[in-house]
C-alpha cells in the first residue's frame, strides 16, 4: 500500500463533502495511556492526525454511506469518546453519545488544490480536543467516490485505519444487499488501556537496559546521527520511496529465509551498516511497537502503539534479529513507570523513529489494490527524522519526514540513497536469484531488451523452434516491450558465472475463479542452452518458478508443451505434473 501524505496525495478533481456527527453531553471518565496523555497534552494543533483514501468503484447514495458510518462508530468505543483539558492542565477521556448529522459541501477555492483543501478540512475536524476529533469525507468524480477516513492520532493507529476501512466496506456490502449495516461489537481501546495498568512493574533489567540506551543517546530518545541544521522545529521534507518492487522482495525474503531471520532483521541490518559507514556509530532509533498482544484486540480500533527503542551495534543478520527481539521486550512493558526517572519520554531536537508494518502479517486485510488505498499522513512542522516502511505483496516501500534544512536534505538523503542501493543490491544477490547445482551457481533475473536476441537464439535452438522462430529481431523487441509492461508476466533468463544466458522461461500469474478463486502459475518458453543440458538446470528453473509463483499467491501451475516433444513430457512427469487435460489451439 503506498504510503504519503496530503501534501503529495494523488487526488482526483470533484466535490468534497464531509459528514457531520452530532457529539452529546460527555459521559463517565475512560483511563488515559501514557502515549494519549503525551498527545493530547500538547494541545490543539493541525496535523495531529492520520488517514486512508480508497476508491469505490461506483457511486454510493450519501444517505447509505452515512448510515454504515455510524455503524462503524457504534462498533468502536475509542470513536465514541472525546478528550477535555482537565483543570490541572492533564488531558480527560469521557465516553460521548454520537447521534446522525449531515452532509455538508467543502468549498474548493478557484485555483485550490484538493489536497490543500482536503487538509484544511481535517486539520480542523481531527485535532485532539475536537469533538469528536475524526472526519469522513468524500470526494465525488465522474469516475466514482473517493473516501478518506481521518481521525486524530489518539485514537487510531495504521492498523486501525485499516479495521475501520473494512468495517465501512463490510456495512456497505450489507446496505446494498438490502440488510442492516450491523457490525459485531468489538473490545474498546479503554479496556486495553486498563488492562496494561494492571500489569506488573518491568523487571529490572529492562530498566537497565532502557537507561543504557537513553545514556548512548545523550539521556534523550534517539536521535538522527547526523547533523540536521538549525534544531528548532521546520518546514517538513517528506520522500516516498518504493525500496524493493515484488521480485527484489521476494528475493529479500527467501535470503532472510536461509539466513534464519525475519525480513526486518535484514533491513535493520542494513541500516546498522549504513549508518555506521556514514556516521561512525551504532544505529539507535525508536522503535514503535504494537501491543495487541492477544486476538482480543485485532478488531479494536485505538493507539495500540507503544515506543520502545532500538539499538543495533552489529550488522550480522543474527545480531540484527536479536537487537529487533530486544527492542519488542523493551515495549512490552508500560513506559509510564519505566521513564519516571527522566520525568516522562525524554524528547529532543533530532529524534529519530523507525516504523515498521509488514501487512502481509495482519489478520486485517483490504484489497489495497483494487481499492488504490493510500496511507495519508498530515503535513507538520518538525526537527526529527520518521521513517516508516510498509511491506506488502507489491514490495517494500517508505515515506520519510525530516526538517527541510540543507543539512538534513543532504545527511538524510545520503543515508536514504545508500540505504536502498544497500537493500536493493542485497536483494539481487540473494539466494532468492540463485541456482545451486554442484560447485556450479547460476542466477535467475528479469530478462532486459538487451537480452533479446540472447533469448531468440535459445527458442530457436531444437528441432521444432528452427521452424517457427527466425523473425526480424524488431519484432522479438516489441514483444518484450509487451510483455514487460505488465507486472503479471516474469520472463526470466538464467546466467552462468561468467554472465552468459544458458536458460530462460516466461512466468504468468493468473488470477481466476474456477477451483475457488485459484491463482494459476503458467510457465511458457522453457529453454536450456545445449551445453547446459542433463546437469539438471531445467529441474532448478522449474523450483525457482514454483517458489515464484507460490509468492504470488498460485496454487496450481500448469505447462504447456508440444505434442512431439517426448522428452520434455517424460521432464515435466518427473516434477509431479499429471497429463489430465488436452490443451488445443488454433491459429487466429
Amino acid at each position: 500500500m503506498r504510503l504519503t501524505n496530503v501534501a503529495h496525495l494523488r487526488l482526483p478533481f470533484g466535490r468534497l463533502l464531509g459528514y457531520d456527527v452530532i457529539a452529546g453531553r460527555v459521559g463517565r471518565s475512560l483511563p488515559v495511556s501514557f502515549d494519549q496523555r503525551r498527545h493530547v497534552g500538547a494541545g490543539d494543533r493541525a496535523g495531529s492526525w492520520m488517514a486512508l483514501s480508497f476508491r469505490l468503484s461506483a457511486p454510493v447514495p450519501l444517505d447509505e454511506l452515512a448510515t454504515c458510518w455510524l455503524a462503524v462508530i457504534e462498533r468502536h468505543g475509542t470513536l465514541r469518546s472525546v478528550f477535555v483539558p482537565g483543570e490541572d492542565g492533564e488531558p480527560r477521556l469521557h465516553e460521548v453519545d454520537i447521534r446522525p448529522g449531515g452532509w455538508v459541501e467543502h468549498v474548493i477555492a478557484p485555483g485550490q488544490a484538493v489536497n490543500d483543501a482536503l487538509r484544511a478540512v481535517l486539520d480542523r475536524a481531527c485535532s485532539p480536543y475536537c469533538r469528536p476529533s475524526y472526519r469522513l469525507c468524500v470526494l465525488e468524480t465522474a469516475v466514482g467516490p473517493t473516501v478518506v477516513v481521518a481521525a486524530d492520532h489518539a485514537h487510531v493507529d495504521m492498523w486501525s485505519m485499516l479495521v475501520i476501512a473494512r468495517d465501512l466496506l463490510t456495512a456497505l456490502a450489507a446496505v446494498q444487499k438490502g440488510r442492516a449495516p450491523s457490525l459485531p461489537p468489538a473490545p474498546a481501546f479503554a479496556e486495553h488501556t486498563r488492562a496494561l495498568r494492571d500489569l506488573p512493574p518491568a523487571p529490572d533489567e529492562v530498566h537497565r537496559r532502557w537507561a543504557e540506551v537513553l545514556a548512548g543517546s545523550g539521556d534523550v530518545m534517539p536521535r538522527f546521527p547526523l547533523p540536521l541544521g538549525e534544531a528548532t522545529l521546520q518546514e517538513e521534507r517528506v520522500e516516498v520511496r518504493d525500496v524493493l518492487d515484488v521480485d527484489d522482495s521476494a528475493a529479500f525474503s527467501a535470503q532472510a529465509r536461509d539466513d534464519g531471520v525475519s525480513t526486518l532483521a535484514l533491513v535493520v541490518g542494513a541500516m546498522t551498516e549504513v549508518t555506521h559507514e556514514l556516521a561512525g556509530t551504532a544505529l539507535r532509533a525508536v522503535f514503535p511497537v504494537h501491543s495487541r498482544y492477544d486476538t482480543t484486540w485485532h478488531d479494536s480500533v485505538g493507539w495500540f502503539i507503544t515506543n520502545s527503542v532500538l539499538e543495533s551495534a552489529d550488522s550480522d543478520p543474527r545480531a540484527s534479529a536479536e537487537a529487533v527481539k530486544e527492542a519488542v521486550r523493551m515495549g512490552s512493558w508500560p513506559l509510564e513507570d519505566i521513564l519516571r526517572p527522566w520525568g516522562g519520554m525524554p524528547e529532543a531536537p533530532g529524534m529519530f523513529a523507525i516504523s515498521w508494518l509488514d501487512l502481509r502479517r495482519l489478520p486485517v486485510r483490504v484489497d489495497a489494490t483494487g481499492l488504490e488505498a493510500q496511507y495519508v499522513g498530515a503535513t507538520i512542522r518538525t526537527d526529527g527524522v520518521m521513517l516508516w516502511f510498509i511491506l506488502d505483496e507489491a514490495g517494500l516501500h517508505l515515506r520519510c519526514r525530516y526538517p527541510d534544512t540543507p543539512e538534513a536534505r543532504r545527511h538524510v538523503g545520503a543515508w536514504l540513497d545508500t540505504l536502498i542501493a544497500r537493500l536493493q543490491s542485497r536483494a539481487r544477490a540473494s539466494v532468492g536469484g540463485r541456482l545451486r547445482l554442484g560447485d556450479r551457481i547460476y542466477r535467475v533475473q528479469r530478462a532486459g531488451r538487451a537480452d533479446v536476441p540472447a533469448l531468440v537464439a535459445l527458442l530457436s535452438d531444437d528441432e521444432i523452434g528452427r521452424t517457427r522462430e527466425g523473425f526480424e529481431i524488431a519484432r522479438y523487441e516489441e514483444a518484450y516491450d509487451a510483455v514487460t509492461r505488465d507486472p503479471s508476466h516474469y520472463l526470466a533468463v538464467v546466467r552462468d558465472e561468467g554472465d552468459r544466458i544458458v536458460g530462460t522461461m516466461q512466468l504468468t500469474i493468473i488470477p481466476g475463479l474456477s477451483r475457488g478463486g485459484a491463482t494459476r502459475l503458467q510457465i511458457e518458453g522453457v529453454r536450456v542452452a545445449a551445453s547446459e543440458r542433463s546437469r539438471g538446470i531445467g529441474t532448478a528453473m522449474l523450483e525457482w518458478a514454483h517458489d515464484h509463483g507460490r509468492h504470488r499467491g498460485a496454487t496450481l501451475a500448469q505447462v504447456t508443451t508440444d505434442r512431439v516433444r517426448e522428452r520434455a513430457h517424460a521432464f515435466y512427469a518427473r516434477l509431479g505434473y499429471d497429463n489430465s487435460h488436452v490443451g488445443l489451439k488454433r491459429a487466429l
